[in-house]
């Protein structure tokens, strides 16, 4: 998505640099304070064990410097997102036994006891691609599917060795499981892997070169866990992770409206106009007839400010899930996705009304990557009490909802699944949707 910034009159647009050198995206000229939220850490194999951290640490204030992600419009309309910024460990579950840590754009590890930096989300089909680096003699890998607490590499997770030293199992092999044959040695050069996980068959590219093509039929096979990174001995660097779900349904077919309803009193007018969504005025729903629990949501949007900002208001919509069936007197009783791309004082990192990848009144966007009238992306994740966001394949949220549990989600957390639903906000609303596809997340 290249970014353009449009002129808006109340508004003071920051453009933002991003070359790349030498391989590492380069950094936006503005440091930011902004919160990463860890949560449990992940443990080892019973060969080499570590002690799992017994409780959440508390909360890391980082500097973080926006940094676009290195993905091309067509990986970006491809689902794919960036795990992690290049400057913070936002988003991730940060062992505190291992100094894990960002330098020079790359997350480093090199002292403490072993571990495993990890998602806080547990996935089962996907492609993962990350470019690692490895200090001669070290030891580290790259976890599939992982539990949170691995004592035996053969049941527990999926080790991906990067060890051109191990005795049985070297880079390449998942340990345990499966031996990798004619790999190159890997130490002290960067080097790329590209995994595709899809149900019980593994493949690994190393420098895109098939290494591994692998079917797990044992009964020790595993259908979902978190992706982890891990530390085990001397210097690993990782940088440019990237994911993307595979799989996901298509919620709009491009020529209809098959599959939705309008809410009751709707006042906004939906329709398909050239292949698109088009909303226009409001307020008023449009609601998925199916309900969707954990899952990876892919909305491509475009929301076009003039009305708004001839009524003196910025531009404003949003898609709401886990949501109550709407009625008229209670249309979007639902968490909402928030697609609003304005922010005050001319600082991307202040959002107005919670920003694009907020979830409204209950976490703000900490970034406003996109901009009006352009298309843009926007990715969730959301699995149990867990939520993730991402615009332009950059993530702007991590929130965990520790709210009591209520039906409504605009009382508490609720857990069970519940119907979509895109928003007309008022009756300067103009939009459109390009994609609306949900890949759902098995139960862990």
């Amino acid at each position: 998505m290249t970014a353009h910034f449009p002129i808006v009159s109340r508004l003071v647009i920051v453009a933002c640099l991003a070359a790349c050198i030498t391989g590492c995206p380069a950094e936006q000229d503005t440091a930011i304070r902004d919160t990463a939220k860890p949560a449990e850490s992940a443990t080892e194999n019973k060969v080499e064990p570590v002690t799992a951290a017994a409780a959440v640490p508390p909360e890391l204030t980082n500097t973080f410097k926006y940094i676009k992600p290195g993905l091309s419009e067509d990986e970006l309309l491809a689902g794919w997102i960036s795990l992690f910024d290049g400057s913070t460990l936002f988003g991730w579950n940060v062992p505190q036994e291992t100094n894990w840590r960002v330098e020079d754009n790359c997350i480093v590890a090199d002292a403490g006891d072993i571990s495993l930096l990890t998602t806080p989300f547990a996935f089962g089909d996907f492609e993962l691609r990350c470019d690692f680096h490895l200090a001669k003699g070290g030891n580290s890998g790259v976890f599939l599917r992982t539990a949170n607490d691995v004592t035996n590499p053969a049941t527990d997770t999926y080790e991906l060795n990067i060890c051109d030293g191990h005795p049985t199992h070297k880079t390449g092999s998942f340990v345990g499981r499966h031996v990798a044959k004619n790999v190159p040695a890997v130490e002290d050069e960067w080097h790329t892997f590209h995994v595709i996980c899809n149900g019980n068959n593994i493949k690994v590219l190393l420098d895109a070169r098939e290494i591994v093509d692998f079917t797990d039929d044992s009964a020790n096979a595993r259908s979902i866990g978190s992706i982890g990174l891990q530390m085990n001995k001397g210097r690993v660097a990782f940088r440019n992770v990237y994911f993307k779900p595979l799989a996901s349904k298509e919620l709009f077919s491009g020529s209809n409206l098959t599959g939705f309803r309008d809410v009751p009193g709707n006042k906004c007018k939906f329709s398909v106009i050239d292949g698109l969504i088009h909303a226009e005025g409001g307020p008023g729903f449009l609601e998925t007839e199916d309900t969707f629990q954990d899952f990876v949501l892919h909305v491509e949007a475009n929301i076009h400010d003039e009305k708004a900002i001839a009524d003196g208001r910025p531009a404003n919509s949003g898609v709401f899930f886990r949501a109550l069936a709407g009625t008229e007197a209670a249309p979007s009783h639902g968490y909402e996705l928030q697609i609003q791309n304005d922010f005050k004082d001319g600082d991307r990192t202040l959002p107005l009304d919670f920003g694009s990848g907020g979830i409204y009144r209950r976490e703000p966007a900490r970034y406003i990557v996109a901009d009006n009238n352009e298309w843009f992306t926007e990715t969730l994740i959301a699995q149990g009490n867990r939520f993730a966001t991402f615009v332009n394949g950059y993530q702007v949220l991590y929130w965990v909802d520790d709210r009591k549990p209520d039906e409504n989600p605009r009382k508490g957390m609720r857990l069970a699944a519940g119907h979509m639903s895109l928003q007309g906000h008022d009756p300067t609303t103009n939009l459109e949707f390009r994609s609306l596809s949900v890949h759902e997340l098995k139960a862990k």
